[in-house]
């Protein structure tokens, strides 16, 4: 059985909330779909690190993780509900999210869990400099999807925030200022 490519695409608004023009729906259901796998894609890495912690606070940060993944997840509903009460249509099957992607796959597998908090530092500096010029675009589309996105990222910077309290020191200097690539992050935290 094929199934039509058609399915898996983001459709455009035919109609939106009163008040609201099309093309400004539109633009916005753009930008919101990008948060959206974002989103999708950061729960999914939040998981995979949880499961692959290792050593020393293994067990703090394993449960540190949990809460982030469902408050992620929910994140995830709202902005998919959002996209669709603008007309359109959120798609969140797997092939669509890797397809609409526009980074790499996180690139740590079993490792410590420091290496794994300096990786995902970088993961959060991504989502939410990004969550930011969503919100941006959004001052000039729809107040009310700026609204969401600025609610979102209060908590996404406060999970960030829990992040960088592991890496840390004591001058105030974070380990994995310097790092380009989530490795370099892992080994800049191993230091």
């Amino acid at each position: 059985m094929t199934i039509s490519n058609q399915s898996n695409q983001q459709k455009a608004a035919k109609f939106t909330v009163p008040g609201m023009d099309e093309t400004f729906a539109n633009r916005a259901i753009a930008t919101l779909d990008n948060r959206m796998v974002a989103l999708l894609d950061l729960a999914l890495t939040l998981k995979h690190v949880h499961w692959n912690v290792v050593g020393p606070n293994f067990i703090g940060v394993h449960e540190m993780l949990d809460p982030q993944v469902e408050a992620v997840r929910d994140m995830t509903d709202t902005i998919a509900e959002r996209i669709a009460t603008l007309g359109g249509s959120p798609v969140g099957t797997p092939q669509s999210i890797a397809d609409r992607r526009t980074w790499h796959d996180y690139s740590l597998g079993k490792a410590l869990v420091i290496e794994h908090l300096g990786a995902l530092d970088l993961v959060y500096n991504g989502v939410n400099s990004d969550h930011r010029k969503a919100i941006g675009e959004m001052a000039e589309l729809d107040p009310v999807s700026e609204d969401m996105l600025i609610g979102q990222l209060t908590y996404l910077e406060q999970f960030q925030w829990f992040i960088r309290a592991h890496l840390e020191s004591s001058d105030g200097d974070l380990l994995t200022a310097n790092s380009q690539t989530e490795l370099a992050a892992a080994k800049s935290a191993l230091s």
